[in-house]
């Protein structure tokens, strides 16, 4: 699974109507490849997968498999609460086309370690394609362990895991327990750098949308020994990572986007967008155009 340093969790456009907007979703795929995305991440969280049907799911995967066109590998979010639906939608995925898929954690279900641990195989010995692993205890309910990630990656196509835990302990267990072929990338912008400097891979971002190239330019100086550099640039950031977490995901990233000249439309309920009273999310894109004047010029 080539993620690269940096893959971005999508968005999905919509039109006025709420409907997918395919045109706008073109023009965002060719945005974020020319912006410093090495991999892309279709239905997942960011791309509000819970409110997208299935038929809706499959089309958006195959319109960013063709805009994609092999330039980059796309990575399908397939995973549920439902064991025998995301083994659907993973062979789906691989029918499609998709390069490998993202299994988030069973939320709501609550399942114990042992039964994560065999809702994860069951759905990775159903397909050949790689699996990504996705733990966001905030929104599942449910934290997948160091070990059971250990254990997991003994599964020969179980090759990565996201981890927005936000437990730098917990990920430097998960580094040190695997493979130097298993991967672990954060899922929280602001844990990039801090990751990076215990092992981990990269990151499976959201703020990548608008500042793709400005967080590459951190991830090259960090691995090129610049670390006083990296960290200013990890410090220069942080305010927008803040802001783009400081409502539900996608809602900020989306009026970003809206902002910089990206039609994305807005969030479905029952996610609601940006009101007048957050004119802080302003303030903060002000700034960081004052920081970075080239990427805007």
């Amino acid at each position: 699974m080539k993620l690269g340093s940096i893959g971005t969790a999508m968005v999905t456009p919509f039109n006025e109507e709420g409907e997918i907007d395919y045109e706008v979703t073109r023009l965002l795929i060719n945005h974020l490849i020319e912006n410093g995305t090495n991999s892309l991440i279709v239905n997942g969280t960011t791309g509000e997968s819970p409110t997208l049907s299935e038929e809706e799911k499959e089309k958006l995967l195959a319109h960013a498999i063709s805009i994609v066109d092999k330039r980059i590998p796309v990575i399908a979010g397939t995973g549920s609460n439902d064991t025998r639906g995301s083994i659907r939608a993973t062979k789906r995925a691989e029918q499609l086309g998709a390069d490998g898929v993202m299994l988030v954690v069973p939320y709501y279900n609550k399942p114990d370690q042992n039964g994560m641990y065999v809702h994860f195989k069951s759905i990775a010995e159903s397909t050949s394609l790689p699996v990504l692993l996705y733990n966001i205890p905030g929104r599942s309910g449910v934290n997948l362990s160091a070990e059971t990630v250990i254990r997991l990656s003994k599964i020969t196509n179980i090759e990565a895991v996201k981890e927005a835990s936000g437990d730098l302990e917990q990920m430097a267990a998960i580094i040190e327990g695997t493979d130097d072929t298993f991967s672990v990338y954060s899922g929280d912008d602001a844990l990039t750098l801090p990751l990076m400097a215990i092992g981990g891979s990269g990151v499976i971002s959201v703020s990548s949308h608008i500042v793709g190239l400005e967080m590459q330019r951190m991830i090259h100086d960090f691995h090129n020994g610049n670390i006083a550099n990296a960290a200013l640039l990890h410090q220069s950031l942080m305010p927008l990572f803040q802001s783009v977490f400081s409502k539900p995901n996608p809602v900020p990233i989306k009026y970003f986007l809206k902002k910089v000249g990206l039609p994305v439309g807005d969030v479905r309920l029952p996610l609601i967008g940006i009101s007048e009273e957050d004119s802080y999310l302003d303030l903060t894109l002000q700034t960081f155009k004052q920081q970075f004047d080239s990427k805007w010029e």
